[in-house]
């Protein structure tokens, strides 16, 4: 099957379509909420299904232009709406059949040069995903030498961020970093050169900068966990991440609060939160692109799928995961 879908000037390849399709048991007169839009790949499959409704999420500006397409197209199976999606509680009180997350960038994102997410261009500094409070051109002239040290090390993961921070802050203070080429410039100073290495030596510090820009682990925490409450008893909480960090928080979340894991052991000291029960049984099972996928869309190949199940209709808050990762909940807070 040829997943490419055109959507007004933008190409769509949603990531692991057939697998999503199986796994949320598509079929008729059920009930989605299609929590990241983008080009629309998700739920334009989902409507092929006679009765299917379909309530779709995404900050994106540009997304409200395909959106309001296929409401014309459904109007009354088809709805629209434009908060962040960790507000999926605004969008409806009727509970759903699935609830579907793509964490990667959008087609829309990653096409439109202007918007300085990629490092090949040369563009103002930008990477706003949309709803925003600050830009990166903001977050790198403004934040604090340590603060953006934290930012590019832990978000990025990146283990020259020290040495990268310090150039940005010596830099900024004779002329304001404006556009990607010149953060460039900085970043390929500050490494030392890899020649193994098949990543671009950018590509964490753009990650990292990015992330903080969107909140996009406070938004994946709160959004996973408000999904969770409009779903169905048996109903399902799809999530299709793109780096480590991502997977991590919806793996334990996942994990933590599925039935294998509330039995106590005799061996470990109790833990409290394991017993609030909101999946099944967890498998732990990851879903990859196929071969074929990564060939036909190389945008896919670090793509992970993960899915749980609800259990029943309570609800408790599960405050277990926002300790896990209060630190990079914390540094997502910090003011700029």
């Amino acid at each position: 099957m040829n997943n490419q879908i055109s959507t007004l000037e933008y190409p769509h390849f949603p990531v692991m379509l057939n697998e999503v399709i199986k796994i949320s048991s598509l079929s008729s007169n059920k009930n989605f909420i299609d929590c990241t839009f983008g080009g629309g790949g998700y739920s334009r499959e989902i409507l092929k299904f006679a009765n299917t409704t379909v309530q779709a999420i995404d900050r994106d500006k540009k997304a409200f232009k395909i959106a309001k397409e296929l409401e014309k197209k459904f109007p009354h199976r088809f709805k629209f709406y434009q908060p962040k999606f960790s507000q999926i509680e605004t969008v409806s009180k009727k509970k759903v059949d699935a609830v579907i997350f793509d964490l990667g960038m959008s087609s829309i994102q990653l096409d439109d040069l202007d918007r300085g997410f990629s490092f090949k261009s040369n563009k103002k500094l930008n990477m706003t995903m949309g709803l925003n409070e600050i830009s990166a051109l903001d977050a790198i002239n403004n934040l604090s030498e340590n603060d953006l040290k934290l930012v590019i090390k832990i978000l990025g993961d990146e283990k020259e961020a020290s040495k990268i921070a310090k150039n940005i802050v010596k830099q900024r203070s004779v002329k304001k970093i404006n556009d990607t080429k010149e953060l460039v410039k900085i970043i390929e100073k500050s490494k030392k050169k890899n020649y193994a290495s098949k990543i671009n030596p950018c590509t964490k510090t753009f990650q990292a900068i990015r992330i903080f820009v969107n909140k996009e682990v406070t938004e994946l925490v709160n959004g996973v966990i408000n999904a969770t409450k409009k779903l169905k008893p048996g109903g399902k909480i799809l999530v299709i991440s793109f780096h480590s960090l991502e997977d991590r928080i919806v793996k334990y979340f996942f994990n933590t609060f599925s039935k294998n894991q509330s039995i106590p052991s005799r061996y470990l000291p109790e833990n409290k939160s394991a017993k609030i029960i909101l999946f099944d049984e967890y498998k732990n099972k990851v879903f990859r692109p196929s071969k074929l996928e990564m060939e036909k869309n190389n945008r896919s190949r670090s793509a992970k799928l993960r899915f749980a199940v609800r259990s029943n209709d309570e609800f408790e808050y599960p405050k277990d995961v926002i300790k896990k990762f209060k630190k990079y909940l914390d540094l997502e807070a910090i003011n700029v």
